[in-house]
C-alpha cells in the first residue's frame, strides 16, 4: 500500500474513532401540564412552557435545553404525552391525577398554588336556589363541570362527604361555564360544580341571587405536581424539588410563575389527598 494512503487510513481512524465511541447526548426530560377544562391551546400555551422550563432549569442548576415543558389540552392528549418515555414529570389537575395515579406510575411530590388563590380548594356545587335539598333531589338530573371527564372524581372527591349520589344522575364535562350556571338559574334539572376558582367569580354573575351553593368539598389540593414512572432518580429531585418551592424568590422565577398562572409550589397536603384519593376510589366501586 503507498505510503499516503496508509497515512490517511491512520488519519481517518484518529478522527473517526471518538466519534464512533462517544455517548449521544441526552434527550431533554418533559414536564407535561394538563388541566382538562382549561381554556387555551397547546400553541398558545407554549412561550409560557418554555419561560417555565428555562427558569426552572436555571434555578436547579441543569444545563440549558435539559428541560421542556409541554401543555396538554385534554385529557386524551395528556394520558398520550405522559406515556412517552421522555415525560418525568406531571403538573395535572387533582381530578386528573386521581383518575390516572395508577395507570400512568405518578407519584405525589409537590402542589401547585394558583394566582390569588389559597394551598387548597373547595370545589362548589351550584343549583337554583330551593332546587336541590340533598343528593337524591338531583336523581335524573345533570351535573355539569369541568371535571364532568373523571365521574368517580365528581361522586367522591367533590361530593362524597355530602352524600352518595343517585346512580341516575348524569356527570358531563363542560368547559362553558356561564352557560351552565344560565341553565341551572333556569331551573333545568340542572346543577353545577365549579373549582375554587370559578365559584369565587360566581358573585360577580348579574343572575347570582337566583343560584346558591348547595354543597361544598372538604379542602382539597388544588393541583399536584408528580413525577411519572420512576423517571426521576433520587438524585435528580434532589435538585429539581427545591428548585420548584424556590422559583417565587427570584424575579425570573417569578415572571415564569405567573406565565403558566402559579405563585409557588408547597409540600403535598398528604391527609387532603388520601381523604380525597379514599372518597374517589370508593365512587368507583
Amino acid at each position: 500500500m503507498r505510503p499516503f494512503v496508509v497515512a490517511l487510513a491512520v488519519l481517518a481512524a484518529l478522527v473517526l474513532a471518538p466519534l464512533a465511541t462517544a455517548a449521544p447526548a441526552a434527550s431533554p426530560e418533559a414536564l407535561v401540564v394538563c388541566a382538562p377544562g382549561s381554556p387555551g391551546t397547546a400553541e398558545e400555551a407554549q412561550p409560557a412552557m418554555d419561560a417555565f422550563a428555562r427558569a426552572l432549569a436555571a434555578r436547579a442548576g441543569l444545563p440549558a435545553g435539559s428541560l421542556v415543558a409541554t401543555y396538554a389540552a385534554s385529557e386524551e392528549a395528556g394520558v398520550a404525552r405522559l406515556r412517552r418515555p421522555d415525560a418525568a414529570l406531571a403538573l395535572v389537575s387533582l381530578p386528573f391525577f386521581l383518575r390516572h395515579e395508577k395507570a400512568l406510575r405518578l407519584e405525589a411530590r409537590l402542589e401547585p398554588v394558583q394566582q390569588g388563590g389559597a394551598p387548597s380548594e373547595r370545589w362548589s356545587l351550584v343549583a337554583k336556589k330551593g332546587a336541590v335539598s340533598s343528593p337524591s333531589s338531583l336523581a335524573g338530573g345533570t351535573i355539569l363541570s369541568s371535571a364532568g371527564y373523571a365521574p368517580e372524581f365528581v361522586r367522591g372527591a367533590a361530593l362524597g362527604a355530602w352524600g352518595k349520589l343517585p346512580p341516575s344522575v348524569h356527570i358531563v364535562q363542560s368547559t362553558a361555564v356561564l352557560s351552565a350556571l344560565r341553565r341551572a338559574a333556569s331551573r333545568e334539572r340542572v346543577a353545577v360544580l365549579l373549582d375554587g376558582g370559578q365559584s369565587a367569580a360566581l358573585a360577580t354573575l348579574p343572575f347570582a341571587g337566583e343560584l346558591e351553593v348547595v354543597t361544598q368539598s372538604p379542602p382539597l389540593p388544588a393541583g399536584i405536581l408528580a413525577t411519572v414512572a420512576g423517571r426521576v432518580p433520587a438524585a435528580r429531585w434532589a435538585k429539581l424539588g427545591p428548585a420548584f418551592e424556590a422559583l417565587p424568590s427570584e424575579p425570573a422565577g417569578a415572571e415564569a410563575l405567573a406565565g403558566i398562572r402559579m405563585a409557588r409550589f408547597l409540600p403535598v397536603d398528604e391527609p387532603a389527598l388520601a381523604a380525597a384519593r379514599k372518597r374517589t376510589a370508593e365512587a368507583a366501586r
